[in-house]
């Protein structure tokens, strides 16, 4: 058995666990739900045993709290084969009152599949399941940020940084392309590849006609993936996304396009970026779109039927991949922190890449960008720019300005702005 890489999320998982009768992981495939979470639990029950599948089946339809049988916690995974489940584990998690009896995993969304799925929960399970997101593992997470800049340690008033970055451009163009997949660190880096364009083909042939049993064409999944990744970290509305179909020779209509990334959605493949809307002095008015990401830009790269050397050749298409890049492991940062990731951009053109903005009110801009000194300059001058338009009488001024970048080292310019490259960052 392979060493376990510790998940940032573990500690989200074991706090709730001493909170709620129950924790639910959700999150797309093979992001390391299952194996997190046997970190956890003392028995567990595998719906997706083809051996077992039948028996699970008829168990659930008849009596499913037999299900629920075994030392705690108890692992039920990929629950939204059996959708009954949930309500069962609600039911006993009210009948005991003890916490931290049940882990349960799933990557498709059962609830907003409602009407498609007869046998969905009967109560949302608020109070006694708590729902936790995770994602493809940071660079922290798979030992490829050495973690000497910590995102909570900003919040808490850190002014002083250090660190020296061991990646290179052509190491980021490789973490882009071969994703946070957990399987991918134990192949060769060339085999490692191969899990991103496997993905894509298991989505387009079997995971979207499992969603919500809507039989839906691989070829026009495909397509409609292929947009999605040519427009990754942009803001991209549904014409948009016809149009740049079209120019393939292909079309698909707006409502069709609609419907794929629905089901891209709830099988947890899209993790869109929501914009800030802060108090400001200026009268711009602030931008209200998603900018729209696919989990792992290594999805964006298969779709396109990318590699990390097609990368090293296109340094635009570089910039927004690394952008994609920067943001999953943000996200994955800031979850722990309670904190969320925005964008911001006005009708001025006043824009930030990235603001992490936590519950408590504090909150942090970044500015990404692959390196070089103009690009450094010009991002300092807008996260300054940035600073200056924000009410700070009725917000709270900014606990860090950061530059995040796929260069070597790490410090704090005399403007006050940090300069950090991705891979020294961590939560």
């Amino acid at each position: 058995m392979k060493e376990y890489l510790p998940r940032i999320i573990d500690k989200l998982v074991d706090r709730k666990l001493k909170l709620y009768g129950a924790v639910s992981l959700e999150g797309c495939k093979w992001c390391g739900k299952s194996t997190t979470c046997k970190q956890f639990s003392k028995s567990e029950i595998l719906f997706q045993d083809p051996d077992e599948f039948e028996n699970y089946r008829a168990i659930a339809s008849t009596k499913p709290s037999l299900l629920l049988e075994g030392e705690k916690p108890r692992l039920i995974d990929e629950w939204q084969e059996f959708p009954q489940i949930w309500d069962s584990v609600r039911y006993d998690v009210d009948r005991t009152g003890e916490n931290g009896q049940y882990l349960l995993t799933g990557s498709a969304t059962v609830f907003q599949n409602a009407e498609a799925n007869k046998s969905k929960p009967k109560h949302s399970g608020t109070g006694r399941i708590v729902n936790l997101r995770m994602r493809p593992m940071s660079l922290y997470e798979s030992k490829e940020s050495t973690g000497e800049v910590s995102l909570s340690d900003l919040f808490e008033g850190a002014t002083y940084i250090k660190g020296i970055s061991e990646n290179e451009l052509e190491d980021y163009a490789y973490f882009i392309a071969r994703g946070g997949w957990p399987k991918s660190l134990e192949v060769s880096k060339e085999l490692s590849i191969d899990y991103a364009k496997d993905y894509i083909d298991s989505v387009a042939m079997i995971n979207i006609r499992t969603v919500d049993e809507v039989d839906r064409d691989p070829l026009k999944v495909k397509k409609v993936l292929k947009s999605l990744a040519r427009n990754n970290a942009q803001i991209a509305n549904l014409t948009t996304l016809r149009e740049d179909i079209r120019l393939s020779r292909d079309d698909i209509s707006e409502k069709t396009i609609a419907d794929y990334i629905n089901a891209f959605d709830n099988l947890y493949l899209t993790d869109n970026v929501e914009a800030w809307n802060p108090k400001i002095r200026s009268k711009a008015a602030i931008r209200s779109s998603e900018k729209r990401c696919l989990v792992d830009p290594s999805l964006a790269m298969a779709a396109l039927g990318a590699s990390d050397k097609d990368l090293l050749k296109d340094f635009n298409t570089f910039g927004f991949m690394f952008e994609s890049l920067c943001i999953r492991d943000l996200k994955v940062y800031s979850e722990v922190l309670n904190g969320n990731v925005f964008y911001y951009r006005d009708s001025n053109n006043l824009e930030c890449d990235a603001i992490v903005h936590l519950d408590n009110g504090k909150w942090g801009a970044i500015e990404i960008k692959l390196g070089g000194n103009e690009a450094e300059e010009a991002a300092a001058k807008s996260l300054l720019k940035l600073v200056d338009n924000i009410d700070v009488e009725e917000m709270n001024k900014p606990s860090f300005l950061m530059i995040l970048t796929a260069t070597k080292y790490a410090y704090k310019r005399e403007d006050g702005v940090l300069v950090v490259p991705l891979g020294c960052l961590k939560d």
